[in-house]
């Protein structure tokens, strides 16, 4: 028994990834808590600039802090980038030419060059990348997706008080690209045209803002992202042909509605006249259950077995770099337009 139970236990130790984390902010102290109770993992440390935060980070979480990215990646075989996103691509650049997988945060780099740019590398080196789209992995959205069947319209709100601390990106890459990248990901067609309009309320770049979409196949996104709001919210709406869904990202709450023929009497659908005629149809209301999962841990723990399938991530780079330039042609036309209505005054 005893033999038995340490070949085990040694076959799971072998299977771990060994994985570093670099940023210790908030949402990298959130990675490494989590990187802790996965099965997949072996968390071997993790490197902060500010030796304060890394001293604090250290002792909390009883792991070993590192004074050199070089050193801490040579000893892993998974990076975890959660830094600020200026420093994305140069964290990822030496961690690919390390032969390591990478786990980044979204946006994925800073700009569309340096995107691009990791793409090339990846590909060379043949190592797995996933980008930290974290909203793919919400269970409220795991739960929506089989129901979205070539959707006509979709409509998103990700609204959210105003916070300093994010101001100093456009609310296009702080909180839009989440739903750029939920969109683009649901609509199976060539993107042809985009249109925005946005305007700076309590920071100099835009505040609060809205994109339209539009589809080689008609479908027709409009997107709405604020930090200047009330009160939060995180809402997709999806309308195709009999259906409706409504995935709630933050309640964690989905709803379809689905019409059908109404050939026998349903107690739990609504009958409707639809015509001139009296046909009738009905509404289906489902509710389909939504798990209780983290989804920053489901994306890790999906990442880890991307790796050890060798599969692929379930949000790719190539995923990551579109969403990115759908952001960046956002923000780029948001700012034409002011510049073009300053001229004006």
């Amino acid at each position: 028994m005893s033999f038995l139970y340490n070949n085990l236990h040694l076959e799971k130790i072998l299977n771990m990834l060994r994985v570093a984390v670099l940023g210790a902010g908030h949402l990298g102290r959130i990675h490494l808590k989590l990187l802790q109770g996965l099965k997949e993992y072996d968390l071997v440390g993790f490197y902060d600039p500010n030796k304060d935060v890394a001293d604090k980070v250290s002792k909390e979480f009883k792991l070993p802090s590192y004074d050199s990215i070089e050193q801490l990646i040579d000893m892993v075989d998974v990076v975890d980038i959660v830094t600020p996103t200026l420093s994305h691509y140069d964290c990822a650049v030496i961690a690919l030419n390390k032969s390591k997988h990478v786990f980044i945060e979204k946006p994925v780099t800073n700009s569309i060059e340096e995107a691009e740019l990791l793409e090339q590398l990846a590909s060379q080196v043949g190592v797995k990348v996933q980008v930290g789209h974290v909203e793919r992995f919400n269970p409220a959205f795991v739960v929506a997706k089989p129901f979205v069947k070539d959707p006509l319209f979709i409509e998103t709100h990700r609204l959210a008080p105003f916070n300093p601390r994010g101001t100093d990106v456009s609310v296009v890459l702080d909180l839009m690209i989440h739903d750029i990248d939920i969109v683009l990901n649901l609509v199976d067609s060539e993107l042809i045209a985009i249109s925005t309009s946005g305007v700076a309320v309590a920071s100099d770049s835009p505040d609060i803002t809205n994109a339209r979409l539009e589809f080689a196949n008609g479908c027709v996104a409009n997107l709405t992202a604020s930090r200047v709001s009330l009160k939060s919210m995180r809402k997709t709406r999806i309308f195709q042909k009999d259906a409706y869904i409504s995935i709630d990202f933050l309640e964690k709450k989905t709803e379809v509605l689905r019409l059908t023929d109404a050939n026998k009497w349903n107690p739990l659908a609504l009958n409707i006249k639809v015509d001139a005629a009296g046909n009738k149809k009905q509404i289906h209301i489902d509710k389909p259950k939504v798990k209780d999962t983290n989804a920053i841990q489901e994306e890790l723990r999906t990442f880890a077995l991307a790796i050890q399938n060798n599969t692929k991530p379930l949000v790719t780079l190539e995923e990551g770099c579109e969403a990115l330039k759908v952001a960046h042609t956002i923000v780029e036309k948001i700012n034409e337009r002011i510049a073009k209505s300053v001229q004006n005054v």
